[in-house]
């Protein structure tokens, strides 16, 4: 099964509407990541300095950490999604650079980045070793990579893919976002980080927090058009959890 990315150019332009199937990953995921990440950074004292935020869609994160003060650019290979970026951006004037752009060949100069977050990207991508290496090349020695990703496993398989994608009544959308091959175990992430000299330091459950057949319910009331997903993705509820097997955030420090 082949992953659907041209989903993000034909959805990508009205991003930010709570109808829109994409939606979904803004409601809770954005609140429940930043909760995360600030605590992340909160600790090792940062805040501020230039921001990489690596598949940025239409700026979720990115209008988030240029709230919080830091010089955000955003790359994305989708120009819908920019395009939707930066309009939002700039009808709330926030100051964030948006580029289009592959993460297995970032436009950026080495060591120059403070921060990179990579989130709900490495499932995507055909080639993660590269990504990484990308990563490592723009973050100066002490820098800190955000991330979170999907873990294959049988619970995952459950959720986002059948539940979430091919059973007829529950799926969030026609399109195949997902392929659960491409999806990622915590031990294979943290060997690839390694292999470029980025120390995995934590690792934390991400998970909907709402109980299986409140879930199921919901997502059958969106297909009926009863729902939006922005309020689907509220009441799933997704947060920060002890089980790692549905998916996961972590971050991980550049070495010197």
């Amino acid at each position: 099964m082949g992953i659907d990315n041209d989903v993000y150019d034909r959805l990508g332009a009205t991003w930010w509407d709570e109808d829109n199937p994409l939606n979904v990953l803004h409601g809770s995921f954005t609140p429940a990541r930043m909760r995360y990440f600030r605590r992340v950074l909160d600790r090792l004292g940062i805040s501020g300095g230039r921001l990489l935020d690596v598949g940025c869609g239409a700026g979720f994160l990115s209008e988030e950490f240029a709230r919080a003060g830091f010089a955000v650019t955003g790359i994305d290979p989708s120009p819908v999604a920019i395009a939707a970026a930066r309009a939002h951006a700039e009808a709330r004037r926030l100051t964030v650079e948006y580029l289009v752009g592959v993460g297995e060949q970032l436009r950026i100069d080495d060591a120059s980045v403070d921060v990179v977050a990579c989130c709900d990207v490495l499932e995507h991508v055909p080639d993660v070793d590269r990504v990484i290496a990308e990563v490592a090349r723009v973050l100066r020695p002490g820098g800190v990579f955000l991330y979170d990703t999907i873990s294959r496993t049988r619970r995952s398989r459950l959720l986002v893919i059948r539940a979430m994608q091919e059973w007829r009544w529950t799926r969030i959308t026609d399109a195949e976002i997902h392929d659960w091959a491409m999806f990622i175990t915590p031990a294979e992430l943290s060997a690839t980080l390694d292999g470029h000299g980025l120390a995995v330091v934590e690792t934390v459950g991400l998970a909907p927090r709402a109980g299986l057949a409140a879930m199921v319910r919901d997502l059958l009331r969106v297909r009926r058009g009863r729902m939006t997903y922005g309020e689907l993705s509220r009441r799933m509820d997704f947060g920060e959890v002890d089980d790692l097997r549905v998916s996961y955030l972590g971050y991980a420090v550049r070495s010197g």
